[in-house]
C-alpha cells in the first residue's frame, strides 16, 4: 500500500451507511404519511343551501326529497319545507295520507285527505305542520326558510335558517 492514498472504506461500513440512510428515508416518508393523514381530503359537511328543483316539479301535497331528507309541502302557489328527520333518533319519517270526515258536511259523506308524518322505527307521529302527535319524539320537525334562486328559479332551502312551521313561500 502506498502511504499517500487514503484507506478504502470497508464493505461492512458502506453497507451500514446505506442501511442507515434507507432507514432514515423510510422513517421520514412514514412520518410524512402520518402527518398527511391528519388533514381531511373531503369535507362531509352538508351545504347549508340546497336547490330542490323548479316549483312546477312538485305536485300539491307533500313530496319527499330523499337526498336532502326534506318534505316539500305545496298548496297551490304556496310552498313550505319540513325536515324528514325524526327528532327522536334521526330516522327518516314517511308521509301517510288518511281520509277524515269533512267537518263542514253534516251527513258525513264527504271526506278530506289529511297527511300525517310517521317514524317507521319508533312510532313517533307528526301532523302536516311537523307538530308532535304521539311517540317518543321530544320536539316537532323543524321547518326551514325557502326562497327562489334568482338565476334559474329553483326552490332553495336554507338549512341554517329554521322558521316557524306556518312560514310559506308564495311563487308568482
Amino acid at each position: 500500500m502506498e502511504p499517500d492514498q487514503p484507506a478504502q472504506p470497508g464493505r461492512r461500513s458502506v453497507l451500514v451507511r446505506l442501511g442507515t440512510a434507507a432507514g432514515a428515508a423510510a422513517l421520514a416518508a412514514q412520518g410524512g404519511i402520518v402527518l398527511r393523514s391528519l388533514v381531511a381530503n373531503v369535507s362531509y359537511d352538508r351545504p347549508s343551501r340546497l336547490k330542490l328543483g323548479l316549483p312546477g316539479a312538485f305536485p300539491d301535497g307533500l313530496t319527499l326529497v330523499p337526498d336532502a331528507r326534506l318534505f316539500v309541502s305545496r298548496g297551490g302557489k304556496r310552498f313550505r319545507v319540513l325536515s324528514a328527520v325524526c327528532t327522536h333518533l334521526g330516522c327518516t319519517v314517511r308521509a301517510e295520507a288518511s281520509l277524515r270526515p269533512d267537518p263542514s258536511d253534516s251527513d258525513a259523506r264527504k271526506a278530506t285527505q289529511v297527511f300525517e308524518l310517521a317514524c317507521p322505527c319508533h312510532g313517533s307521529r307528526y301532523d302536516a305542520n311537523g307538530s308532535n302527535l304521539s311517540g317518543p319524539a321530544p320536539r316537532p320537525l323543524p321547518a326551514f326558510r325557502l326562497t327562489l334562486a334568482p338565476d334559474d328559479g329553483q326552490l332553495v332551502v336554507d338549512l341554517d335558517d329554521e322558521v316557524a312551521p306556518d312560514v310559506e313561500l308564495t311563487v308568482p
